[in-house]
């Protein structure tokens, strides 16, 4: 794409800030700075995709999304979202919190008003119009709930102002929408006047929740206690609440998100130019002082960018520089983006990053910076290959960290933004596969369904009403043709959320004075300024593989085998100087790591039990670089620690019902048993009909041995041990056992991981797989039996490919019934990082390392003991296999426990003192170091 008189080596006439520039701007500024046309960087790596197989790919995104927005529409609406495993709407308040994530829900049919533009988008007018009447007719914005100021900005105010945008632009066109007349305005202004009182703050950053009937009034409000708001939260307003006051002419929304921007840039780390991830909005102080790229800041940097495109003033590209420039000069450490301390921004504040921060390269693609946007996709691509889904968080090694994926766009919304760009079909192939995975393993008979474990396979009842805004919005149209399009999708820009505001309102209704408030506050490097468009010769240089080559370097980075860390990464670019002594290497006995410790200002201690202390002073490494190295390799030993001590927890395993209509489609959280066959040395899994056994606790002998012959047996919960229920079963012929919890309503969604203990004797006679479903994920099975008697499940340590030929035979079978016949569904009763739970998942090292922390304590001074008989790294390195690289870590204390009493043989380690409580002493530590280097700061 192209935009307006960019050429030539310093850009041209037209390319500067002007209003006829911005108008220029591609989607969402796509082309922002004037990137090259998709017809003239064609990647030699990789073949033109065919005009057809590009339109049946788009047509495939529109029969995905119609399986969504139909299911949402049949078995939700009213309802927020769809519960996709269990074919209903999400009602606040009558499912089980689920914390956080349960703010976005405000019983205001959250996901119809998200999905507005996406309609329009995909060329669905008639559906859109319907949706509108639906919305004006049916939508309450005044109910007694308190809702995330965050998401109801983004999703509903967004989503309306999108709404509207569309509908005027169709009215205007003269065939559909003759009868609107701003009725989706009307309620935008309305929601707005609700969200203001959360601005009612000394800071003016807003509360970070509000009442949508009593706004912050107490006690009514049940809200108005908070004391602080993420720097995303209140730096993620300007786009809506200033298109807002453009299209009403009433200037106090966009006054409002100006003075909370003005408040976040005035209280950035003045040496680093970061900002952190919270912020106390009464005083302005920096709750969390680590900052990066993804959950919790990430759309204010987006918004300081989009916010210069839509409204014109200069000051929020400068700041968007400023901030860009701290990014790539610490954060980014390519392929990696991880986070760093504001006061310390050369120390690394943790080993992991979250799946938010996909969004970047996308960012980076509106601001031109086009290389380190080919090296993080890439990056991020090969991590989806590996797992099919991005996990919502993975470590610099690229192990899973939180395993879960409530299947977001970012990732499909860079690649958007890249092949725009660039147009290499590369970026087709990467969207092909992105589709093939939402079908292969998110689909269920109901819509899509969250993943809960990318590692199993196993589903979570959740379809996040971002997945109907975005994923399929951007999906459609990186494979559509500009004639595909109704509109010209180059007139508008995109909120966070993918919805559509218009580039004119740049130059409507201007109430607001644009002082550059910006350089008041600091001097400005102009180099890090380009009021000109980038020459395309420069970010595309006259090399058809130019691309690729960028892309090459990554393919082997993220390795099948267990990863050895970020080291691995470096070592493939063969450049950098030699990394420092990492905690999973440090051998005690090693004269030289010795060495390096002391330099690093840590002293090992041998103490008589047996166990070797680590103690870190600061003050006493050789130099602030050697100190920052000692730290972080202080940091490394404590979770190594904790990865340790959760080697003992089995991970969760996968119930997949196979049968008609399900065909493997659906997927159960599943708990592990500490006896029995062990499902991760049986790849083929167990896989049977299922059938309840008599009694039905399995307690005594099974009086219908010939109903459970050859089936796996379900059972309830309590009465006697899990050993116990085994063996009778097994003796009656049963190939494997499902245990359902008897605890009504309980849910694998809300509660930790169970495992289900032995008796306390011998369970060597034991044979058979055992696995425990909350009483939620086991209605699923139990109603399917009522509905369509037989049902057939496999029991695995991880979701299976479905039967594909039995797939096909559905399909054939469906093509010859009517066209209003409905496909079958399952009416079976169960079931935002804004949504990351923090029973967050890892992968865990399988070994110690030599002589290291294994397992480690900490004493009351949080110093770090460990003993020092632990195995070898010839067993470490040569006992793994691929399979075997995934365990539980960071997740809430899994409940081990028996029925009716404890078991005695099972012993956990004891000394190792509480996460939270090393973490406390941590902290205090670094705030400690910060003080001693205060002068440098």
């Amino acid at each position: 794409m192209s935009g307006a008189g960019c050429g030539g080596e310093g850009g041209g006439p037209g390319c500067g800030s002007s209003a006829a520039w911005r108008a220029g701007w591609s989607l969402v500024a796509t082309a922002a700075l004037c990137l090259v046309s998709s017809a003239s960087v064609l990647a030699a790596g990789a073949a033109p995709m065919s005009k057809e197989e590009k339109q049946r790919l788009g047509n495939q995104v529109l029969e995905m999304f119609d399986h969504a927005y139909g299911n949402y529409m049949e078995h939700a609406y009213p309802a927020d979202e769809l519960m996709p495993l269990t074919c209903r709407g999400r009602v606040r308040g009558q499912e089980p919190s689920r914390g956080d994530v349960d703010d976005a829900l405000g019983k205001f049919s959250l996901t119809l008003i998200d999905t507005l533009d996406t309609l329009v988008v995909l060329n669905k007018t008639k559906e859109f119009e319907e949706a509108v009447r639906k919305v004006v007719r049916d939508v309450n914005l005044d109910n007694d709930i308190v809702v995330s100021v965050f998401e109801t900005n983004i999703r509903v105010l967004g989503g309306l102002l999108g709404g509207h945008s569309v509908a005027i632009m169709l009215k205007e066109k003269g065939e559909h929408m003759q009868w609107y007349n701003d009725e989706l305005l009307q309620m935008a202004k309305q929601l707005g006047y609700k969200l203001l009182p959360a601005f009612n703050t000394t800071s003016g950053l807003p509360y970070p929740r509000i009442n949508l009937k009593f706004g912050m009034r107490k006690p009514e409000a049940r809200t108005g206690t908070e004391t602080d708001t993420c720097t995303a939260c209140a730096g993620t307003l300007i786009l809506e609440f200033a298109a807002l006051s453009r299209f009403t002419g009433t200037s106090v929304f966009e006054e409002y998100a100006r003075k909370a921007l003005d408040f976040l840039w005035e209280k950035r780390q003045r040496s680093s130019n970061l900002v952190g991830v919270t912020i106390n909005i009464h005083t302005g102080d920096w709750v969390r002082k680590d900052s990066g790229v993804g959950a919790g800041i990430d759309s204010y940097y987006e918004y300081l960018l989009k916010a210069y495109v839509l409204l014109g003033d200069d000051s929020f590209l400068e700041r968007f520089n400023t901030h860009y420039d701290a990014i790539m000069r610490y954060i980014s450490q390519p392929p990696l983006l991880l986070d760093v301390h504001i006061h310390k921004p050369m120390l690394n504040a943790r080993t992991w990053m979250d799946s938010l921060l996909a969004f970047f390269p996308g960012l980076q693609v509106l601001k031109g910076d086009i290389r380190p946007a080919i090296e993080t996709h890439e990056m991020l691509y090969q991590v989806i290959k590996k797992h099919n889904f991005l996990p919502e968080a993975f470590t610099t090694d690229f192990r899973v960290h939180w395993a879960q994926h409530p299947l977001r766009p970012e990732f499909a919304e860079s690649t958007y933004f890249l092949y725009k760009a660039t147009g290499d079909p590369y970026y087709l192939e990467v969207g092909k596969t992105l589709i093939e995975n939402l079908n292969k393993y998110a689909r269920v008979p109901c819509g899509f369904a969250a993943m809960k474990d990318v590692r199993t396979g196993s589903h979570e009842d959740r379809m996040d009403s971002f997945f109907l805004a975005e994923m399929f919005k951007y999906l459609y149209l990186l494979f559509a043709d500009k004639e595909d399009i109704i509109f010209d999708i180059e007139d508008y820009i995109f909120t966070t959320e993918a919805h559509l505001l218009p580039l004119w309102l740049s130059t409507t209704n201007q109430t607001v004075s644009k002082k550059n408030t910006t350089t008041e506050y600091t001097e400005l490097d102009d180099s890090n300024f380009d009021w000109t468009c980038p020459n395309t010769q420069i970010l595309f240089p006259n090399d058809p593989m130019y691309a690729q080559s960028i892309r090459e370097p990554l393919k082997n980075v993220v390795d099948k085998s267990c990863p050895r860390g970020v080291v691995r990464v470096e070592e493939s670019f063969g450049s950098g100087p030699k990394p420092p002594l990492r905690a999973r290497d440090f051998m005690a006995s090693n004269p030289e790591h010795l060495e390096i410790l002391k330099k690093m200002g840590v002293s090992l201690i041998h103490l008589k039990d047996g166990r070797v202390q680590l103690v870190q002073h600061a003050i006493q490494a050789a130099s602030s670089l050697d100190a920052e190295d000692g730290l972080r390799f202080m940091q490394e030993m404590i979770e190594l620690s904790s990865q340790q001590q959760k080697e003992q927890q089995l991970p969760p395993r996968a119930v997949q019902i196979v049968s008609h209509p399900f065909f493997g489609r659906v997927v159960l959280t599943a708990g592990p048993a500490q006896f029995g066959m062990d499902l991760s040395k049986h790849k083929s899994g167990t896989r049977g009909f299922v059938a309840s056994s008599k009694p039905y606790n399995g307690c005594s002998e099974i009086t219908n041995p010939e109903v459970v012959m050859g089936k796996i047996a379900l059972m309830q919960r309590g009465q006697c041990m899990f050993a116990e229920k085994a063996r009778n079963i097994q003796k009656a012929g049963a190939i494997g056992g499902i245990v359902i919890d008897d605890n009504e309503g309980s849910s694998s969604d809300t509660a930790p991981l169970f495992q289900m203990a032995g008796d306390g004797k011998n369970t060597d006679d034991i044979t058979i797989p055992m696995l425990f479903l909350f009483n939620k994920e086991g209605n699923i099975i139990l109603d399917a039996i009522k509905e369509y008697e037989e049902v057939e499940v496999l029991l695995s340590d991880k979701a299976k490919d479905r039967d594909l030929e039995v797939e096909n035979m559905e399909q054939k079978s469906s093509e010859n019934d009517s066209e209003n016949q409905k496909s079958e569904k399952t009416t079976s009763g169960s079931r935002d990082l804004s949504s990351v739970r923090q029973e967050s998942v890892a992968e865990s090292s399988p070994g110690s390392p030599p002589e290291s922390v294994s397992p480690a304590d900490v004493d009351s001074a949080g110093i770090l003991s460990s003993k020092e008989d632990s195995c070898p790294t010839e067993n470490h390195e040569t006992t793994i296999h691929d399979s075997e690289c995934t365990a539980l870590d960071n997740q809430p204390q899994e409940q081990s426990e028996t029925e009716e009493e404890s078991s005695p043989n099972v012993s956990w380690d004891n000394k190792v003192q509480p996460m939270e409580s090393i973490l406390a002493d941590w902290n205090e530590d670094i705030e400690a170091f910060e003080m001693m280097e205060k002068d440098e700061l």
